[in-house]
């Protein structure tokens, strides 16, 4: 299968997706969620795969959501609906927050989900890793929970996933202030967990992909992860 924004590359039971804009450092669009999505209900249907590793192309993991369309980006008066149409759609699917779609598809997944943040991660690029069920991070990487400072709120379930990975106190900071803060600040605040020179952070993804697959059982690793 093809896909216009990630690359879906498997190799020895890993399925590796690659966000895949480089030219705009791989910023989301409503085409990414929707490759994204199918990228990992092909996945979990394919008994050949038992991690997926995320990461991202050229210098960025991703830098939020594509705002090409400017002010009305996050207008759903003025944006198309996913036929095209400006008027109000039947299938109010096309309303629901694409950040979200993404994260609840990834949530459901039933096999470990690994992130390989390269880059900067931004807004959506953040929210996107949080179901996931481990993050590490280039030492280049900065992180960004930016939505008060674009008078947005956070999406993709991140008001849920957050405080549950870093705790109640270090969310209200990320996300009342908006700033952008680096790898060692994601490590301390328990949101990456661990920093690696740029060049040696797939190998690192790979290799705990590599322990899980060796020594585990397939069914065991799933129905823990639904229980966890």
């Amino acid at each position: 299968m093809n896909f216009e924004t990630i690359l879906y590359e498997k190799d020895n039971h890993i399925l590796t997706i690659t966000l895949n804009r480089p030219e705009k450092l791989n910023a989301f669009t409503s085409q990414m969620m929707r490759d994204l999505i199918t990228a990992f209900e092909k996945a979990a249907k394919d008994d050949d795969i038992r991690v997926v590793v995320v990461t991202g192309s050229g210098r960025g993991f991703c830098a939020g959501a594509d705002l090409g369309a400017g002010a009305n980006t996050f207008n759903r008066d003025v944006r198309n609906d996913r036929k095209g149409n400006h008027e109000k759609s039947d299938d109010l699917e096309w309303l629901r927050d694409g950040g979200g779609r993404t994260t609840l598809a990834i949530y459901d997944f039933p096999k470990p989900t690994i992130a390989a943040i390269n880059g900067p991660a931004v807004g959506v690029g953040v929210t996107m890793t949080l179901p996931m069920d481990i993050r590490l991070a280039s030492d280049l990487a900065r992180f960004g929970l930016v939505f008060a400072r674009r008078g947005l709120v956070p999406e993709a379930a991140s008001s849920w996933f957050l405080p549950r990975i870093v705790g109640i106190s270090k969310a209200l900071e990320w996300t009342f202030s908006g700033k952008v803060f680096s790898a060692e600040e994601a490590l301390s605040g328990g949101l990456v967990r661990s920093v690696h020179p740029h060049e040696s952070l797939l190998e690192e993804a790979y290799k705990i992909a590599r322990e899980i697959i060796e020594n585990t059982s397939p069914v065991s690793v799933s129905m823990t992860r639904q229980m966890l």
